[in-house]
């Protein structure tokens, strides 16, 4: 969707943005001392151009051109080679040989090549492929100081100014949480400092874990406090933040800050400024989990109160069966725009350019009764793994190396869609074991060879006999390659598109939807009072959309561990599990992989696909190895800070090992 906010950011970004801000967190911002020729850093705090920020605020409508420059640092999540959380874990894996995609360096950084000299995804400075967060902090502290002066903007109404100054709140909030969830102790940039500001009020350090936390957190409070409701004028609003998305990120920050990365993490016990100061809490503490259990309820209640609520497919005129009804729900949870589950989509930059580019790389070439009815020519190298594949339970909701009741120890194993299938997978199709008797979200969610895939533009209106996948070799040709692996993002392309036309429909990027909380509640939950009922009640409501017995039920039922779900460490592993599913090409874990720290494990070894260049099936699902990847542990679990920086202020310190 291109709202007129978005419109509004996109045309005024340029003209609004102080001008020379072109390095930011060093600190030692050198551009106050005019006899100085050094480096700028990428924690400039020191405003310029003031006659231009003067300007901006002399009016209620220059004023909001600013607040849409501190909108304009938001992620660009729509572009997987931007997205760090998507491309850098081992929910998909891309390559190129043949240059269709843009030579980035986010998909760089699974391959190993992070570095210090020149970081990937520097989220400090905005450099290779990352946004300019300090740039974003200065420009939020500008825009707060300004607005804040009753003197200035003085056709701006109360209630304008306190919504204004919340909005800023809160993505000042944010651009700190994702620097603290990148790089942990971080220079607090709280206001920018005066234009005679001393060498030493310049030359910041970075400031103790758990200070960074309740700074970030107090932030949020203090945004949910005046932040709307609801966003009422939606033609042109939509994307702009509201209480819920407050209450909702922090929660996600305090669920951060309590997992063992950050909560008494014996890796960094030795990690401390150069005065001494310890950068990280050696104590591990119960209480985190707690603050962040109750943190997420409230969010949770006032999220309900607004009526936002797990997304359910309305029933359409043409009849549908109940298993692609069920898909339906599980897929437009994350791609139909503005749904009831949405809490916060990311829209900044999220023009059509960038998401048609994003749903490009979803996109399948379809064949309908065998015929030959492929439209699209937009076949991604970019897409999910075997790993992945297999992270989905059995149809009876458990690992497929648990279920009793089904033999997936040969995935390779070939089999013929059957008529009940055919909802899932083409009737009279030969297809891999791995694609069969597994649950509804397996295949909402991946597209694979022989699967069945319904859009909205179904050839016979119905889910009867509809689009399926030809996944194979010469099947394909040479002008359409085929994902790396073999599977597609089926959920992440909205079932309007259409291939014919490659018509993409846009949508915002699901930064928090209510299943994500849910479960950040369930996790902090069973690790403050173990599996108690409230840890059940949430992630069983997930289950119930996606179509699957109980979290009691499946174990009980079907798993060779069946008393798994009532210890704590039991109910660890299934939440952990059941974020990976359900979230899953959402940007999300790759960083609940860092805060669990399971990197090491996870991130460590082959990545496989099936062998997508043969024609036979017999030939084709023989799982190969794509790559062999490798995460450092720990030097990998924190980003390093450019070395130039550390030259610049020499206040700050390397994490730990780069």
């Amino acid at each position: 969707m291109k709202s007129n906010f978005i419109e509004k950011i996109k045309h005024t970004v340029l003209s609004h943005s102080p001008k020379g801000y072109t390095s930011l967190l060093a600190v030692a911002l050198i551009m106050v001392l005019p006899i100085s020729s050094c480096k700028k850093s990428f924690l400039d705090v020191v405003p310029d151009n003031v006659s231009t920020i003067a300007n901006a605020f002399v009016s209620k409508t220059e004023a909001e051109k600013y607040l849409f420059t501190c909108y304009s640092y938001l992620p660009t999540e729509t572009d997987p080679t931007y997205n760090v959380g998507l491309t850098a874990g081992d929910e998909v894996w891309v390559e190129d040989p043949a240059g269709h995609i843009r030579p980035t360096n986010v998909l760089q950084l699974p391959r190993g090549f992070q570095n210090s000299s020149d970081p990937i995804a520097n989220y400090m400075n905005g450099t290779r492929d990352a946004a300019a967060n300090y740039k974003a902090i200065r420009d939020c502290n500008v825009f707060l100081e300004n607005v804040s002066d009753l003197t200035k903007v003085r056709d701006l109404d109360v209630d304008t100014r306190e919504r204004w100054i919340a909005e800023a709140q809160f993505l000042k909030a944010f651009y700190h949480f994702q620097l603290f969830r990148a790089y942990g102790p971080i220079p607090i940039i709280d206001k920018n400092l005066p234009i005679d500001a001393s060498i030493d009020q310049i030359r910041v350090k970075r400031r103790p874990v758990d200070e960074v936390v309740t700074y970030i957190a107090g932030l949020y409070d203090l945004a949910a406090a005046k932040l709307p409701l609801t966003i009422r004028n939606e033609g042109s609003e939509l994307g702009r933040v509201t209480k819920g998305a407050a209450l909702s990120m922090k929660a996600k920050l305090l669920v951060t800050a309590a997992s063992p990365l950050f909560n008494g993490n014996p890796d960094y016990n030795s990690f401390k400024n150069k005065d001494g100061e310890q950068l990280f809490n050696p104590t591990y503490s119960a209480q985190k989990w707690q603050l962040a259990a109750d943190a997420c309820k409230a969010a949770i209640d006032f999220c309900e109160s607004q009526n936002i609520q797990l997304y359910t497919f309305p029933a359409p005129t043409n009849k549908l069966s109940d298993t692609t009804m069920t898909q339906m729900s599980i897929r437009n949870a994350m791609s139909e725009k503005w749904n009831d589950e949405l809490i916060w989509g990311l829209t900044a930059d999220n023009n059509i350019n960038y998401n048609s580019f994003f749903q490009s790389m979803c996109a399948g070439q379809y064949d309908f009764n065998n015929a030959d009815a492929a439209k699209s020519a937009n076949r991604p190298l970019l897409g999910p793994t075997i790993k992945m594949a297999k992270m989905f339970y059995t149809k009876n909701g458990v690992p497929i190396t648990e279920d009793k009741t089904l033999d997936f120890t040969n995935i390779s194993q070939l089999r013929v869609g059957t008529h009940a299938e055919r909802f899932n997978i083409k009737e009279g199709e030969t297809t891999a074991r791995l694609n069969f008797d597994r649950e509804p979200r397996y295949y909402a969610d991946l597209g694979f060879d022989r699967g069945v895939w319904y859009m909205a533009n179904s050839p016979t209106k119905t889910d009867e006999d509809t689009w399926w996948m030809k996944s194979r070799g010469a099947e394909v040709g040479q002008s359409s390659p085929i994902p790396i692996a073999g599977f597609y993002m089926k959920k992440a392309l909205n079932w309007h598109y259409e291939w014919a036309t490659v018509t993409y429909i846009n949508y915002p990027w699901p930064e928090m939807r209510l299943s994500d909380l849910y479960l950040l509640y369930a996790e902090a939950l069973n690790e403050a009072q173990g599996p108690v009922a409230d840890v059940y009640t949430y992630i069983n409501r997930i289950r119930a959309r996606a179509g699957l017995p109980t979290v009691q039920d499946s174990w009980s039922n079907y798993s060779i561990n069946p008393t798994k779900y009532t210890t704590k460490d039991g109910m660890r592993s299934i939440i952990q599990r059941e974020r990976a599913v359900e979230l899953c090409f959402e940007g999300h874990r790759f960083w609940d992989l860092l805060r669990w720290k399971t990197a090491g494990v996870e991130l460590n070894g082959n990545v496989t696909g099936w062998s997508i260049s043969e024609n036979s099936p017999e030939l084709y699902y023989r799982e190969r190895s794509i790559y062999s990847r490798h995460f450092i542990i720990p030097r990998d679990y924190l980003w390093p800070i450019q070395e130039s920086d550390l030259l610049v202020n020499q206040n700050l310190v390397q994490n730990p090992n780069w």
